[in-house]
């Protein structure tokens, strides 16, 4: 066996996908250190095996998912510009959210070509859209008005991540996000921070 020791750097119930992220780690590292050679394929359907989120981070970088977050499709063109991350002292249910919007859900056709969008940055709302704001915004009206002061802000996008409690800006100019950051610095945890389109190494 293996000892693990973990140290949390994503809160849990913020909808950034510590969790998940922790988990895929442990593949990959159970992976390397007995040289089991498995491939990228093969860790992606164990960590299916365990959590829908989980094989994401398998391979990391900018995908799309479709089903419930177990078929993905790498996007060749990462999101540009500076994201802001508000994250307030809340800690959401998972569960409790995906019971409340599991009979909400409705189906929307055809998936638009998600990777001309990232490519030309531009952020449609009404394509780019988290449908747990219905539920998480109502019962805690604060997360809203993270979402709505960002807009304000300057993001040309912004977004509740997963079922929350995180709440995401994407800023074309990083002095703006900064800017932003200030907004909140003083209420909330926020980072700055940047993607990438590169794979996850361990």
């Amino acid at each position: 066996g293996v000892d693990i020791k973990l140290e949390k750097r994503i809160p849990s119930g913020a909808g950034l996908g510590g969790g998940s992220s922790n988990a895929s780690g442990v593949i990959k590292g159970l992976n390397s250190i007995y040289k089991l050679n498995l491939t990228e394929a093969q860790m992606k359907s164990i960590a299916s095996s365990l959590g829908a989120d989980i094989s994401f981070f398998i391979h990391g970088g900018t995908q799309k998912g479709e089903g419930i977050g177990d078929r993905l499709y790498i996007l060749p063109h990462p999101v540009k510009g500076a994201i802001l991350l508000v994250i307030p002292d809340v800690n959401i249910d998972t569960s409790w959210a995906y019971g409340l919007i599991k009979n909400k859900l409705e189906y929307v056709g055809k998936s638009p070509n998600f990777a001309s969008f990232f490519q030309e940055n531009i952020f449609p709302e009404e394509i780019f859209k988290n449908d747990f704001e219905e539920v998480v915004f109502p019962a805690y009206p604060e997360i809203g008005k993270i979402k709505t002061a960002l807009i304000k802000l300057g993001a040309v996008y912004a977004s509740l991540s997963g079922s929350g409690s995180t709440v995401y800006g994407i800023f074309n100019d990083e002095s703006v996000a900064v800017s932003a950051e200030s907004h909140f610095n003083s209420s909330y945890h926020t980072i700055v921070t940047f993607s990438a389109n590169s794979k996850i190494s361990y």
